[in-house]
């Protein structure tokens, strides 16, 4: 379990002077003229998920998952199709994956958000949370690409290589 400590300080350090006697509180103390700051609190923050590689695993993931949905959205809204398969194949790979990641981080945030009242945590550096609303924006692209790809053209590109696309 990941533990941060919180550091809370009294409020002589930005209250002025007059009203400083009628605000402190138990963390303040009178030493002298001069009030002291005083740590109130320790706070242990955990992240709630337990396992901290699933976390990091789903920051990676949707780090790189957003520019390629990104791209492929673009690619998809300008020619008709999703990206190229690449050599091997790894780019639609890639693009494949993507959606996938894109499409669980979500799926995770709101099964969070309904066992526990607010989404993933923020996660080391905020990286969780802004992974979180990356992965939103780009549910809500792709839902907005693929309705005007359904209504221009009719269909919306298979994901095989003989389908409409690069056959």
């Amino acid at each position: 379990m990941e533990a941060s400590r919180v550091l809370l300080l009294s409020p002589a350090a930005v209250v002025p002077p007059p009203l400083r006697r009628q605000s402190c509180n138990l963390a303040c103390r009178r030493t002298g003229r001069r009030a002291s700051l005083k740590v109130v609190a320790m706070a242990e923050e955990s992240s709630g998920s337990g396992d901290g590689i699933i976390e990091k695993a789903a920051i990676v993931g949707g780090l790189v998952s957003a520019p390629v949905i990104g791209w492929s959205l673009y690619t998809l809204k300008t020619s008709g199709c999703g990206l190229p398969p690449g050599p091997g194949g790894s780019i639609g790979a890639l693009e494949g994956i993507s959606y996938l990641v894109v499409v669980g981080i979500v799926a995770w945030s709101l099964y969070t958000k309904a066992r526990t009242g607010s989404g993933l945590p923020n996660g080391p550096y905020g990286l969780l949370g802004a992974v979180e609303g990356l992965s939103y924006l780009a549910l809500l692209g792709i839902l907005v690409v693929f309705g005007l790809q359904f209504l221009d053209k009719g269909f919306i590109p298979g994901p095989l290589p003989g389908d409409q696309c690069f056959g």
